[in-house]
């Protein structure tokens, strides 16, 4: 186990997606390193990279951290309660990209790797991590790119991965209060250890190198579409329901808060302009109503 390896890939991903996205929009991410004083519960650093009120995002942000802590957090230990207690070490980059144009999709990528340290016994490690979109007026040719992408990425890893990670991540952004999935779906992949270090490593950089292939030719053909006051307002409803995922059900940002992470880093995924009404759907037959009808649905959208 390397996890130098690991650190210095994702730094480099970090520094490739936001050079992407700065060539495409103009827009400069701002840095703010940190480095957690002695003494706190987490020990470690990290580098995040946010910008706000830019032209094409209205706020966007790609954190990379790596922490170790004495005890693992309640969220961390769901599925393993052996592990309660014991030290871990934790990294990844995870951003989160909330377009003006409410015809560009919010979108999501995280990649991850856990450690966990039990005394007297050698550590367990696993990967994780995926993609997801969130549209507000939904596209079919822009959800079946993006799914196939994630297709391919995943192809030389078996043909199982992809339905499996696809049904996963289906399940995954889920909000249950609503009985209503958060977007369209991609791929979620979590405690992912098959094959070893090497092969599991390998399996989360074909996701991570995958992200820009994905989700830069959809922002290439949305972001100069005119919309309005009613396209507008419609994306920040539905922003809502992102607030509410990442607040109630969200893995990772549970962990961060309970694991006494960085905040600020924590909850940079929130959207900055959000609205909620009171039992509001909309009218059928409108573009809005499509969104519910066609695309927040589960889907095969790789061969349809």
């Amino acid at each position: 186990m390397n996890t130098q390896d690991v650190r210095t890939y994702l730094l480099a991903l970090q520094d490739r997606i936001l050079g992407a996205m700065e060539a495409e929009s103009g827009d400069r991410f701002v840095s703010d390193s940190w480095t957690r004083p002695p003494g706190e519960r987490l020990q470690g650093d990290g580098l995040s990279r946010l910008v706000e009120g830019g032209s094409l995002l209205e706020r966007g942000g790609c954190n990379f951290s790596h922490v170790k802590g004495g005890a693992m957090p309640p969220s961390a230990t769901a599925h393993r309660p052996e592990l309660a207690g014991a030290p871990f070490e934790a990294m990844g980059v995870s951003l989160v990209f909330h377009p003006r144009n409410p015809y560009v999709p919010t979108v999501h990528m995280n990649v991850r790797m856990f450690a966990a340290l039990p005394a007297g016994r050698e550590p367990v490690v696993w990967f994780g991590g995926g993609m997801d979109l969130t549209p507000y007026y939904g596209f079919e040719e822009d959800a079946r790119h993006f799914h196939r992408v994630n297709r391919d990425a995943l192809a030389p890893f078996g043909d199982d991965k992809y339905p499996r990670f696809k049904q996963w991540c289906d399940e995954y952004f889920f909000l249950k209060h609503r009985n209503e999935p958060r977007g369209i779906g991609g791929v979620f992949f979590d405690d992912y250890a098959e094959g070893g270090f090497e092969q599991s490593f390998a399996l989360m950089r074909a996701v991570g190198d995958a992200f820009t292939a994905a989700y830069m030719p959809i922002v290439q053909r949305r972001k100069a579409l005119a919309y309005g006051e009613r396209e507008r307002d419609f994306q920040t409803y539905r922003r809502g329901r992102y607030v509410e995922f990442n607040l109630v059900f969200d893995r990772g940002t549970l962990f961060g808060l309970q694991s006494g992470g960085r905040t600020e880093s924590i909850l940079m995924s929130m959207p900055p302009v959000v609205t909620w009404r009171y039992n509001w759907s909309p009218e059928p037959g409108t573009p809005e109503a499509k969104l519910y009808s066609d695309f927040l649905r589960p889907r095969d959208w790789a061969v349809e």
